[in-house]
């Protein structure tokens, strides 16, 4: 058990350190990685923890990130690689309160998953988050009361291409309206796409963190996913999305359809 247990750290030492996070200053860089609160480790006392590596003298500590002011920001709880990373929540949800840290990393150096403890359950992530990458989310502060109330109608996006679009006298003539629409690229939702979206934000006020959308090709998938970024992002529910493709060709498809709504 021990030896799996030093197996697991050896990668998440290595992982933390390709992410830019660092045991030991360099250069003008301090140290962003402490064993125990306010303890600097040397060279030969992190050698010298060995397979016991978890044991440290105030107990079972394990990783405690530092931002860039030095102070404590994230709680890596690491596990043997036998064990799941989940079993050690609670202990890193406890330790992380103690320290005032938002956020945890869950690790047994093969999977790992990243919590906020302002909104949602721990989610898995493929690597360990830069350092940079994490102090920009955390000034993000999600409100899922704001994103459950945000009103959602057919000129959702509308509003965000041409805000002031209903007092124009060209919408508001029923035979010029069809031109002005199509002359402006205006994309209105449709009924069921509208639907989706309510059924996403009572999910939310219900404590779900994760939707999926089913939807046949040609009923508007990038259309929905406009909303649901615009949704998210006007709410400071998400700071940036990322935003996946499987082939080339639609890269450039939804690229081309995110421009023509965005403001």
């Amino acid at each position: 058990m021990a030896v799996k247990e030093a197996t697991a750290r050896i990668k998440i030492n290595r992982q933390l350190e390709s992410a830019g996070w660092r045991f030991f200053a360099d250069g003008d860089n301090p140290a962003n990685i402490q064993l125990e609160p306010r303890v600097k480790i040397k060279t030969h006392e992190l050698d010298a923890l060995g397979e016991n590596f978890e044991r440290v003298s105030n107990g079972y500590i394990d990783f405690l990130l530092l931002n860039d002011k030095g102070f404590p920001f994230i709680v890596l709880e690491a596990k043997a690689e036998d064990k799941s990373p989940l079993i050690g929540k609670e202990q890193a949800r406890t330790y992380a309160r103690s320290q005032n840290c938002r956020f945890i990393i869950l690790s047994n150096g093969n999977l790992h998953y990243f919590w906020d403890l302002e909104c949602g359950n721990p989610e898995v992530i493929t690597s360990f988050p830069a350092p940079t990458s994490v102090m920009d989310y955390g000034k993000t502060i999600p409100d899922p009361r704001r994103l459950i109330e945000e009103v959602i109608e057919d000129d959702y996006i509308v509003l965000t291409q041409r805000p002031g679009y209903a007092a124009e006298a060209a919408w508001n003539n029923e035979a010029e309206r069809p031109g002005f629409i199509a002359k402006n690229a205006l994309r209105f939702l449709r009924a069921y796409q509208v639907k989706a979206i309510h059924a996403m934000q009572r999910a939310v006020k219900d404590g779900s963190s994760r939707f999926l959308f089913e939807m046949a090709t040609g009923t508007g998938k990038t259309l929905t996913a406009a909303a649901v970024i615009k949704l998210f992002l006007r709410t400071c529910n998400a700071q940036r999305v990322l935003f996946l493709v499987d082939r080339l060709e639609l890269e450039d498809q939804a690229y081309k359809a995110f421009n023509k709504v965005r403001n």
